[in-house]
């Protein structure tokens, strides 16, 4: 089960029905030592109203379990387990370890993380703690080892939930210990000192080391700190917090057969939240995430898309699971705006849409105090009388009338994803780094640019890695892939010498895995393969727009250069780069590679699309999409089960035949989908769709 996610998904969901029959999951986080115990039966009795399955439970009560340092408490936590059992209700059982309490930072001061600066963060708030701590670690385990040796064999139980939200708020920590494990890491990955000089390009400033103790975190400094130096650090966290993950895994594992995961946080992990997910997603058992919207972003609900089209490539295009997201407003944004009515049903859709096999929320019950009491609950302040309570009931519904679709995945117009979209932690990383051309240039808004354009289209995407098999996919974007190594791009080059087609944007295949510049002409790895010779980058000012013979016109950046061998499809109008290549087709092999020298607004990019598509046989889901309206698919054992969720503020009208499922009714043809609604609709075929 370990190894499998389809596997411990399919045993998650058959848990959550009746007689093994599998079922979504849903429901949130439960946090029933914030109450007083007479509410515990009410909750209870609304929960199965709603019909929720599974709740997590313990997340944050450390402090509870543990009052006293080895004096451990589970009266509470028992007498919880047992009700919800009693109810019908599964659970996902935290062990607690993500906040330790105020009596262990009091003992234990050492153990709290230091920021770049030199300051020691305080307790009071929550995960204060350093990863490399061996008093954290020491509890921490002890903490597992009681929990899952109690609850091993409760009959609530289907799910373990370590930690929460690895690497939020407390990482990365610059601390002596996490300078002592930054040391032992480094003599892992370079062996020498000869060799971490070579890579860290030690000889610029004067910044050779003859001593590993004079190696230190990248500390606050005069001005920009080594390069490389910083995303090793960034690396060397993330193992940091694995190893913590891996420890307490393995005390679950020893003891129950149940499924481990923790929740990851989407494309939230850059240098301040270093946690390399790819590496991570591996060591669960299943694949999990909490996605919240940014709720001014006029299109939040396509970086919704993105973001769980990205978890499910954690998850190798096998089901996974939302953990957490919001009924309603979130606590933490500078303006926490309110869900429109529909708009939780619409988001949790996209999820199942893109191979959720559950959504859950955080959390059931709305906080009376603490700093997320304004943050949305299942319950809300206001009670059942709500918008938020009927809308909750109403998605608790619909994912009992989709439980047929559990186990299945996403797929494509050909049966299977034909685009895939890559995105390497390292190059992302890299490409955030200090002291580069541009600041516009953003590795996440441009790999967001080019969902956003095939996400339009109705075309489905995977994210991959640059190094993962990519033979099955027609078309592979590459939008800002500053960082490669070299079996990236050899993997690249050999995915399209055998047919495929490539698209490289501007800043890729620049450096190698130290962050060394590849020699030669721009960009780096990829000139000979995109058949070009870019000499100079010339970013553009703030505000400016590049004026080209096609596409429209592009921002942030440009390139002085020529074609070698490619065909030029689009050129600079006029300024300092003024005929310069900016989108260009290479024949290599029997494949194509493309390069995209700036960044296109979404008309030239839906133009290009056009172009790409075209020449690598990739078909959309449904043609000429109404605007806002987003389509998915996921598919089982020859049956299709096919998304339509309005976004939009119009009523449409879609020529689809097949079983309607959330209302239960046949289309007979025609399905109308009224603004802001959502349609799952059941078919053996394909389907187009018109406005």
């Amino acid at each position: 089960m370990h190894t499998n996610n389809t596997a411990a998904m399919d045993y998650i969901t058959a848990r959550l029905g009746s007689e093994g029959s599998p079922m979504l999951a849903f429901g949130g986080d439960y946090n029933p030592e914030q109450w007083p115990e007479e509410t515990w039966d009410e909750d209870v009795r609304l929960m199965r109203e709603a019909g929720v399955n599974l709740v997590s439970v313990g997340i944050f009560s450390w402090a509870l379990l543990e009052p006293s340092e080895g004096v451990y408490e589970f009266g509470w936590l028992d007498r919880v387990l047992d009700l919800l059992h009693a109810n019908g209700i599964r659970v996902d059982l935290a062990n607690a370890t993500a906040s330790p309490p105020p009596w262990f930072s009091h003992k234990y001061p050492q153990s709290l993380p230091v920021t770049a600066d030199g300051v020691r963060h305080s307790y009071g708030s929550r995960q204060a703690f350093a990863a490399s701590s061996p008093e954290y670690r020491r509890a921490a385990a002890a903490l597992t080892e009681q929990i899952a040796g109690r609850y091993r064999d409760h009959p609530a139980v289907v799910m373990w939930h370590v930690h929460n939200e690895y690497g939020c708020h407390n990482q990365p920590d610059y601390s002596d210990g996490a300078a002592a494990g930054f040391r032992t890491w480094l003599e892992r990955r370079y062996g020498t000192l000869d060799g971490l000089n070579s890579a860290w390009g030690t000889a610029f400033w004067s910044q050779r080391y003859s001593a590993w103790e004079e190696i230190l975190p990248p500390r606050t400094s005069g001005t920009w700190v080594n390069p490389t130096q910083q995303l090793d650090f960034a690396r060397y966290s993330s193992d940091e917090l694995l190893e913590c993950y891996k420890a307490e895994a393995a005390i679950i594992r020893s003891h129950s057969p149940h499924p481990v995961t923790t929740n990851f946080m989407g494309f939230n992990m850059g240098l301040h939240q270093p946690v390399d997910y790819w590496r991570w997603a591996e060591h669960m058992d299943v694949v999990s995430n909490d996605h919240y919207l940014i709720a001014e972003d006029p299109r939040n609900y396509q970086d919704l898309a993105a973001t769980a089209d990205l978890t499910r490539g954690w998850a190798q295009g096998k089901p996974w699971l939302l953990m957490e997201h919001s009924t309603s407003a979130v606590n933490w944004q500078p303006r926490n705006i309110a869900k429109a009515p529909g708009e939780m049903l619409r988001n949790a859709m996209q999820h199942v849409a893109r191979g959720a096999d559950g959504t859950l929320f955080f959390q059931w019950r709305a906080s009376r105090a603490g700093a997320e009491k304004f943050h949305s609950g299942m319950l809300p302040h206001a009670g059942t009388d709500t918008k938020v309570w009927r809308e909750v009931v109403q998605l608790g519904q619909a994912l009992r009338n989709l439980a047929e679709l559990s186990g299945s995945v996403v797929t494509g117009a050909s049966g299977g994803v034909d685009v895939a979209i890559l995105h390497d932690t390292d190059a992302r990383w890299g490409s955030e780094l200090d002291s580069h051309p541009s600041v516009d240039a953003s590795n996440i808004a441009e790999t967001r640019r080019w969902h956003d354009a095939f996400y339009r289209a109705g075309t489905t995407t995977d994210f991959r890695q640059s190094t993962d098999d990519l033979a099955g996919y027609r078309l592979v974007v590459a939008p800002m892939q500053y960082l490669l190594t070299d079996e990236g791009v050899k993997n690249l080059d050999a995915y399209v010498r055998s047919g495929g087609h490539l698209v490289v944007t501007y800043f890729s295949g620049i450096a190698d895995e130290n962050d060394h510049i590849r020699p030669g002409s721009y960009p780096g790895a990829f000139s000979e393969l995109l058949g070009v010779h870019m000499e100079e980058f010339f970013p553009l000012r703030s505000g400016e727009e590049l004026e080209l013979s096609r596409f429209g016109g592009g921002s942030f950046w440009s390139e002085l250069g020529r074609p070698t061998t490619a065909e030029v499809l689009a050129e600079v109008v006029r300024g300092p780069v003024a005929g310069s290549p900016v989108v260009t087709r290479n024949a290599a092999g029997d494949g194509r590679a493309y390069y995209v020298a700036t960044s296109l607004a979404s008309v030239g990019m839906a133009e290009l699309l056009g172009v790409l598509c075209g020449d690598a046989g990739v078909e959309p889901l449904f043609r000429d999409l109404p605007e806002g309206l987003e389509v998915g698919r996921r598919s089982k054992d020859g049956t299709d089960w096919t998304f339509f969720i309005n976004h939009g503020s119009a009523d449409v009208q879609l020529a689809v035949s097949g079983l309607e499922l959330i209302s239960g009714r046949e289309t007979g043809g025609a399905l109308a989908l009224g603004a802001g609604a959502v349609a799952v609709v059941r078919s053996n075929g394909s389907s187009s769709a018109t406005s």
